[in-house]
């Protein structure tokens, strides 16, 4: 809204009617200058020796590293992430399987296990959703690949202790500027063959990503960059941070419920320690009786998303902090509320 005449985008009816760009290519070039530099400033991923894949969204590039990864398997890849999960990687996996892969769950499991045999494809959300925990791969080995999530590691969600440098790396214009509607997403690749067959992914299903999404994405980034290109971040980040501070603020002096513990942090972005500021509050209901947490919000009018779709226990819930000022105030009023009525807790 402070540079809603700089954002702007008017595009003439007759524009950009071809399927390609001037140089033939389907991905503006220009486009990807403008990615590599926010990365750049934002100091939290290493684009040197990295192929660019565009998609709709990380979403689609999330299925596109699963087929590329699996698709000279001799036996159907077992797909895996760490419990609690973004549940869209059991979703979209289940809806796409083919020969090539199978969603088997937990990776702790298979570690504990033993069995991580064969062709095994690992996601790795860092910062995790729904948690906000920075992580790393539970699974090593020569047949283990690893897809990075890398939606929520930008310095307004999360400390950047370094700069991201694994073999496929995911990220969003939804989580960097918000405009999740505009469906652009792009992924960071080092091997060429992997590159090659994401890009083939994507063709096949979109023929390319639409240019007037480019367009936007590009208008949005020059927006990023103006002056030295750190400002999003700062302006985000104290958004963030003081929305955290609140809700956990008014859950620490509940005796039923809890939040994540996300511990201070070194920030290559910041250069000092900074404190937690994640997309969502991770929230525990302590009770023994509680154990569907998101009905016991319901009936506080708090709308959440149940653990279970994370594949945890119902006891836990998701409450997404990527709200407007006016929804936010009124999650934090119905929650002090919910506290304020606890037998023996604190006086908010």
């Amino acid at each position: 809204m402070q540079n809603a005449e700089s954002s702007a985008l008017l595009v003439a009816g007759w524009h950009r009617m071809s399927y390609v760009f001037g140089d033939q290519s389907s991905m503006s070039q220009e486009l990807q200058k403008h990615i590599l530099k926010v990365h750049s400033n934002a100091r939290n991923a290493i684009t040197k020796g990295k192929y660019l894949v565009f998609g709709v969204g990380s979403t689609q590039l999330l299925s596109a590293a699963v087929f590329a990864l699996s698709l000279n398997s001799s036996s159907p890849a077992r797909v895996v992430a760490e419990s609690p999960y973004y549940p869209v990687y059991k979703t979209q996996t289940d809806f796409f399987e083919t020969v090539h892969f199978e969603f088997k769950g937990d990776a702790l499991l298979m570690k504990n296990t033993s069995d991580s045999a064969g062709n095994v494809i690992e996601f790795v959300t860092s910062p995790n959703n729904p948690d906000g925990n920075l992580r790393k791969a539970v699974l090593q080995g020569v047949s283990v690949n690893a897809i990075y999530d890398h939606a929520y590691y930008w310095p307004h969600f999360s400390a950047i202790p370094a700069p991201a440098d694994e073999d496929i790396m995911i990220f969003t214009i939804s989580k960097l500027t918000g405009h999740a509607g505009s469906r652009f997403g792009w992924a960071l690749v080092k091997d060429k063959d992997v590159y090659l067959n994401m890009q083939k992914y994507v063709s096949l299903a979109e023929f390319s990503i639409s240019r007037d999404t480019q367009l936007r994405a590009l208008q949005l980034l020059k927006v990023v960059l103006k002056g030295d290109g750190r400002e999003i971040f700062h302006f985000a980040y104290e958004k963030m941070r003081d929305r955290w501070e609140k809700i956990s603020q008014t859950v620490s002096l509940s005796k039923r419920f809890t939040v994540q513990d996300i511990p201070p942090q070194y920030c290559n972005f910041f250069e000092k320690v900074r404190g937690p500021s994640p997309a969502y509050i991770w929230l525990k209901c302590e009770r023994e009786e509680d154990t569907n947490c998101s009905a016991v919000l319901l009936a506080a009018n708090i709308i959440g998303r149940s653990g279970s779709l994370f594949d945890a226990e119902d006891r836990y819930v998701r409450l997404s902090l990527l709200k407007s000022d006016d929804d936010f105030n009124l999650l934090l009023y119905r929650l002090k509320e919910l506290v304020s009525k606890e037998g023996g807790a604190d006086t908010l």
